[in-house]
């Protein structure tokens, strides 16, 4: 009898002992799934509208201190694979388009380049990518003295309580509407190594491409990639918070002014019939309502009169 039982003993350890890895492996499984989760791009169907990324006014070059790439191109990487936007470029690219242009303009191109004015496709968004406050990827005390240097006495207060132990983000994006100037969205992120189980070695962003494109020690260090993860929140925030959006911004906004070329009226109707509402100066700013007619506008001036004018008096106001 008491042999049975040792032999139900040693039986049952023996199966908890092999359970224990498939257990083990379970568990790691999840834990790699929902890390690869949280590190995915979202995907749109269509683009949201065409978008222009800068990096932060003032020169505020915190990246540098990390030893990382401007943060404008690990947003491009998100840009470009989450079709939500198409990217324009408004950096070093353009420079050398404008030359393009200006050697079209002097007369050096060949004959049929078909490069000049009127191509460039507008921006109806800009996306700030900046940081509220971040530690250095090394031992050591708080991380306000750097940052005050950095990004000036403002940003060096904010992050003054951040040690440089806790390898945390806290990052924002804002989107401008290029046409009216309103910011028509912000998101935050944050993130910390002790959170999401980040080992340094950069494989949780192997299926983002955050490792090509410029940006690798976005994927290779340790801060790099908690500050990727931060900024990847912000940016499904922001997408999410922009899904509503038509698409068509230029169509979403208001018209272009225009201002008065030659001597006319304000007409009454498109038919020309009736009195006229005004006389119209060379000069005078008009404000399409974004209804034609044929050759006629609907326009309203400052005072707040509204009527219909021939665009043969009219032009585009820059």
């Amino acid at each position: 009898m008491e042999g049975t039982k040792t032999r139900f003993a040693v039986m049952a350890m023996v199966t908890m002992a092999l359970a224990a890895p498939a257990a083990h492996a379970q568990i790691k499984s999840a834990q790699t799934l929902r890390n690869e989760k949280m590190t995915e791009i979202p995907v749109c169907a269509k683009p949201l509208g065409t978008l222009a990324v800068q990096e932060p006014d003032g020169g505020q070059s915190w990246w540098t201190a990390q030893q990382l790439p401007a943060p404008s191109k690990l947003i491009k990487v998100f840009v470009n694979k989450s079709h939500c936007f198409t990217l324009v470029d408004r950096g070093a690219g353009l420079d050398s388009a404008m030359r393009e242009r200006e050697l079209g303009a002097n007369g050096e191109l060949r004959v049929s380049s078909n490069v000049g004015k009127g191509q460039l496709k507008a921006a109806d968004y800009v996306m700030v990518p900046d940081l509220i406050s971040s530690n250095a990827d090394s031992s050591g005390g708080g991380v306000g003295g750097l940052l005050s240097g950095l990004m000036g006495s403002k940003a060096g207060r904010i992050a003054s309580n951040v040690s440089f132990r806790s390898k945390t983000a806290d990052v924002v994006l804002t989107i401008t509407d290029v046409r009216s100037s309103e910011q028509v969205a912000m998101a935050q992120g944050q993130a910390k190594k002790t959170d999401l189980g980040i080992n340094g070695s950069g494989a949780l962003f192997g299926n983002t491409g955050v490792g090509a494109a410029g940006v690798g020690g976005y994927a290779n260090t340790e801060m790099g990639q908690v500050i990727t993860m931060a900024y990847l929140q912000a940016y499904t925030d922001l997408v999410n918070e922009l899904g509503g959006l038509n698409g068509n911004a230029s169509a979403s906004n208001a018209q272009q002014a225009v201002t008065v070329a030659k001597p006319g009226r304000l007409l009454a109707n498109a038919q020309g019939t009736g009195a006229a509402v005004r006389t119209l100066d060379p000069g005078m700013m008009l404000y399409p309502t974004g209804t034609k007619e044929g050759m006629m506008w609907e326009v309203q001036d400052e005072l707040g009169n509204k009527g219909w004018v021939s665009s043969t008096l009219i032009q585009l106001a820059h």
